[in-house]
């Protein structure tokens, strides 16, 4: 579902669970907690059929893959100043 390449390392859970009342407007529902190169990613779905809600889940899982990745390949990260092991260039004298 998550796989692909230039993802590092994916490991977590998927739980997908069906209500057991029938009065339930929307018996399915699913849970991802995943941790994606250090970075933790929560998707959650609920649909009247357990296809919509896994179909849900992945288009969420997706986009919120696609930002891990971004931020995993340093194209949103902020450079870190020199206490936190940085550069003295980093910072910005006033």
């Amino acid at each position: 579902m998550v796989g692909r390449p230039g993802l590092p390392a994916v490991t977590g859970e998927v739980h997908l669970v069906r209500a057991a009342g029938h009065h339930a407007g929307h018996p399915w529902s699913a849970t991802a907690d995943l941790r994606i190169g250090g970075r933790q990613v929560v998707a959650v779905a609920e649909e009247a059929t357990g296809t919509e809600t896994v179909d849900r889940l992945q288009d969420r899982l997706r986009r919120q893959t696609d930002r891990a990745t971004e931020a995993w390949a340093g194209k949103h990260r902020t450079a870190a100043p020199p206490w936190r092991g940085g550069t003295a260039e980093n910072i910005r004298t006033t």
